[in-house]
């Protein structure tokens, strides 16, 4: 079963294959990601990479956390899974939603309208 863990603090200057050789000295990498803004295509400054199991992935933690890359200490830990909670609306398998605001939508005030 693969582990996923967790890195942040990155340089803007790792990439997915650095990333990936970095944890490789520990044992089999599944998967290794840095996460890129949308807009600018920059990093993040951090990343996950999943690890074949979860002996190789402790180890690569205790190895790897508070290490000095780029003069940046990186923090490695194991992921967290992603909290279900949605954001500020939008589309689901439930159809469009404006987040649940009762003044927003038709039938509230006129014709689409809200208190504004």
């Amino acid at each position: 079963m693969s582990v996923k863990i967790y890195v942040g603090n990155l340089p803007y200057s790792v990439t997915d294959s650095s990333l990936e050789s970095n944890f490789a000295e520990f044992g089999g990498v599944s998967s290794a990601k840095v996460m890129m803004d949308r807009e600018t295509g920059r990093s993040k400054g951090f990343g996950f990479v999943e690890m074949v199991s979860a002996e190789v992935a402790q180890a690569a933690i205790t190895g790897l956390n508070g290490m000095s890359v780029d003069g940046r200490a990186i923090v490695v830990n194991l992921a967290r899974p992603r909290e279900s909670g949605g954001g500020s609306g939008g589309y689901s398998a439930n159809g469009f939603s404006a987040a649940g605001r009762s003044d927003v939508g038709y039938g509230n005030g006129g014709y689409g309208g809200g208190r504004y």
